[in-house]
């Protein structure tokens, strides 16, 4: 009944007090062991084997792209002057044009996270060694044709599944005397395609706890429909200035009996769910400005594929901009921001008594900031708030005898969530990562103080996370 927020997206937390003061040293000699390693720089596997570069060309603090990268991933993860097997093409045999190894990566991350109040009956900074581990098969595949496929372990469920995945086909011609890029892409997450770090996939904070209580409500285009869509479409970039996308998806549900059935999912895609792109970049100088607009219609059947409908129109703009900073050692200054208005009709929600009205409308908006000390310290502070039309039914969360659940539940039925998420990336080395994270919520499921109707605050939320990630 309720969509929950995707913990890449929001996470609580918590401020420091004694209670938290053993694990945070604990974490801390762990960090302090991880400075002591070398001053080399490695290459983010993968994409860095296969091109040679180190991962700093693509990326300022991963996974934010610059140009190269943003280039790269435009051109179908390909790039000329690789090293490849070749045949040339005859009236009888194929041409072939395969990379000499195969391009696997993968990825470790081990964290700790701490709420500012333990959740009734739960322990408090419990430590996940791994929190999650990636395979990736990411580069290019063919001449024009490339992608990236994760699969994750994720240790809370105990088992890997599909992760992101985005596979391409693109080509470069001339039109009207100026360059044009296009192609074909497939998905499995609407934004993940995108080239810019505003939008909801590969946005900013990059990693978050696992572990967090997350509010109730968020848009479609937000995370909701995450690895449980396929999707197909085109994009193409003319000039190196504008950029328009166009897709359509269905429902994917990942370990179902095909044809799909669709119980046990509120979102079950009628038809084909339309996903648009358009934007603009411009370079002035040692400044870079990207705007533009996204969005998605869906119509879905909950828990069944007839029946009752529900239909989301999501809107969305974005802007992101980028700063080198001569005077100080090049440093780069980058900021994002998004703002997605939601428009939906709960028929089939307000025909089971799930929602108490049929109209309803969210509104979200993020920004952040990021000061790059070169590539190696990343200090960034960003905002987030959540408004949208109350819904006592829709937003409640309760347990099968029909009684609100601690900590989920929202009593006042109103889904505005708002707060300040900081956060501090090193990278010791260029595949290793030391995240320290905070997040401070000033109103969890629509309420500052006894949001659940248990007495919790949204303070209680607030929480600290460590983390570091190894990548080889």
């Amino acid at each position: 009944m309720t969509r929950k927020l995707p913990d890449c997206t929001h996470g609580g937390r918590t401020p420091l007090n004694r209670r938290i003061l053993p694990p945070v040293g604990q974490a801390a000699a762990l960090f302090l062991l991880l400075f002591a390693l070398p001053r080399v720089a490695s290459a983010v596997p993968s994409f860095a084997r296969q091109t040679g570069l180190a991962c700093s060309a693509c990326h300022i603090d991963p996974p934010e792209l610059t140009p190269l990268g943003r280039q790269f991933k435009l051109n179908g993860y390909t790039m000329t002057g690789i090293k490849v097997i070749s045949a040339k093409p005859s009236k009888s045999t194929p041409g072939l044009q395969l990379l000499s190894y195969l391009p696997l990566a993968a990825w470790l991350e081990m964290s700790t996270t701490g709420l500012n109040k333990p959740e009734p009956g739960k322990s408090n900074w419990d430590y996940s060694l791994p929190q999650d581990v990636s395979l990736f098969l990411a580069g290019a595949f063919a001449t024009h044709a490339g992608g990236f496929i994760q699969a994750t372990y994720d240790a809370q469920s105990d088992h890997f599944s599909w992760d992101n995945t985005d596979i391409r086909y693109a080509r470069n011609t001339l039109l009207g005397g100026q360059t044009f890029v296009y192609g074909v892409d497939m998905n499995n997450n609407p934004t993940v395609e995108d080239l810019w770090n505003d939008t909801p996939a590969w946005g900013y904070p990059w990693v978050a706890s696992s572990s967090t209580p997350s509010p109730a409500a968020a848009p479609i285009i937000d995370g909701t429909l995450a690895q449980d869509v396929a999707g197909i479409g085109g994009y193409a970039m003319w000039d190196n200035h504008l950029y328009g996308a166009a897709e359509i998806y269905r429902s994917a549900h990942l370990g179902q009996p095909l044809p799909n059935p669709g119980t046990s999912f509120n979102i079950n895609i009628r038809g084909a769910a339309p996903y648009w792109r358009l934007a603009w970049q411009q370079s002035m100088g040692n400044s870079y400005l990207e705007f533009g607009t996204y969005g998605m219609h869906v119509r879905s059947t909950p828990n069944a594929v007839v029946g009752p409908t529900n239909t989301y129109t999501d809107v969305a703009f974005d802007t992101q901009f980028e700063r080198v900073l001569p005077s100080m050692n090049n440093d780069i200054l980058t900021l994002h921001a998004t703002y997605i208005h939601e428009n939906s009709n709960l028929n089939a929600f307000y025909d089971e008594q799930q929602a108490s009205l049929v109209a309803h409308h969210l509104n979200t908006f993020r920004v952040d900031a990021i000061y790059h000390f070169g590539y190696r310290y990343d200090p960034g502070i960003g905002y987030f708030v959540t408004t949208g039309t109350s819904d006592p039914l829709l937003y409640a969360s309760l347990d099968s005898n029909g009684n609100p659940v601690p900590v989920s539940n929202d009593r006042t039925g109103d889904p505005k969530n708002a707060g300040v998420l900081m956060n501090f990336t090193y990278w010791p080395v260029q595949n290793v990562r030391l995240v320290a994270q905070y997040t401070l919520y000033t109103t969890f499921n629509g309420s500052t103080y006894n949001y659940d109707a248990f007495g919790r605050n949204a303070g209680d939320n607030n929480s600290l996370y460590l983390l570091v990630g190894l990548i080889f």
